[in-house]
């Protein structure tokens, strides 16, 4: 009986031998008289023996309480510094919060706002931000490499969680200047099946195949490349020299710009999105905490765009 002794019968024997008293003892364990006095019953039960003689006027410790107390009480305090010392270090955010960019642009408008009133709640803590490359783009999420990423979206993982939206973009089409769809005012989805394009990855399927469809709504094949570029650079040098179009969105050209570049509007495709994601156990402060303050200043810019 005595290996299935609970935590708690332990800490109510502790405060009955202390107080010698158990109404005393109730009060300190926020519980009633009887049910402490039902607690030490069970845990005499299971011991196999009384613990304290008791008497309408005074509570005392038998033989086999006094070794009780003083085998069980250094360990149940160790214990209790143990968890007190593991429930601190849970709490506590100093380090560095890991953050992955798929794609440069992914992070949205107000990323550098989050990353600064993170820091500046907690200077404690740093927010390394690096690049996550195409090629990979859940690796460095899935082993624990980074905390959190700003990727495109959509992600249908079983294993991610897609959090906050950090952006939504229209979608254009990126063509040499000298290309034929480069004066047009918009192009349609269906147009694109006349040009070749090159995703640096297939992975996840779900996000590509949203951003580059394999099909135009009216069923004609989107042709890819074989050989595909292995960096946003790369995919610009394509496009430049007419060998590729390239459908994205508009603040790419902030990061990867290329003057022999240009940005056509893709009339009929949806907005596209970006947001935080993360794995699905994680459940570090710091991140808990990064992913708060982001909610927080997203919610801040949507009232002062209403303003």
């Amino acid at each position: 009986m005595w290996s299935s002794i609970e935590l708690r019968e332990i800490e109510a024997f502790l405060v009955v031998a202390e107080e010698l008293h158990f109404a005393h003892s109730a009060d300190r364990l926020g519980m009633t008289p009887s049910r402490v006095s039902q607690i030490v019953r069970g845990l005499e039960r299971k011991v196999g023996g009384e613990l304290f003689r008791r008497s309408s006027r005074r509570v005392e410790l038998t033989r086999l309480g006094e070794r009780l107390l003083a085998e069980a009480k250094p360990p149940y305090e160790d214990l209790l510094s143990a968890l007190e010392r593991t429930y601190a270090a849970n709490r506590s955010l100093g380090g560095t919060l890991r953050l992955g960019l798929l794609a440069a642009n992914s992070g949205g408008p107000h990323l550098t706002s989050i990353v600064e009133a993170f820091e500046r709640i907690h200077p404690e803590c740093e927010v390394a931000v690096s690049e996550v490359f195409f090629p990979d783009p859940l690796g460095p999420l899935r082993r624990g490499e980074i905390d959190a990423m700003a990727t495109p979206l959509p992600i249908e993982q079983p294993d991610i969680v897609v959090g906050p939206t950090l952006a939504r973009e229209p979608v254009v089409l990126a063509v040499a200047r000298d290309h034929p769809l480069a004066s047009r005012p918009q192009v349609s989805i269906e147009e694109i099946a006349d040009y070749w394009i090159a995703p640096i990855t297939d992975s996840p399927k779900e996000l590509i195949d949203t951003v580059m469809p394999r099909r135009t709504p009216h069923g004609r094949p989107i042709r890819r490349l074989a050989h595909r570029p292995k960096t946003p650079h790369e995919l610009t040098a394509l496009i430049a020299r007419g060998r590729i179009v390239h459908p994205t969105v508009p603040s790419f050209a902030q990061y990867f710009g290329q003057p022999e570049v240009t940005y056509v509007p893709i009339s009929d495709m949806p907005r596209r999105k970006s947001g935080l994601v993360w794995r699905r156990r994680a459940s570090e402060p710091r991140l808990r905490e990064f992913i708060r303050v982001t909610r927080d200043v997203l919610a801040a810019h949507r009232g002062d765009d209403r303003r």
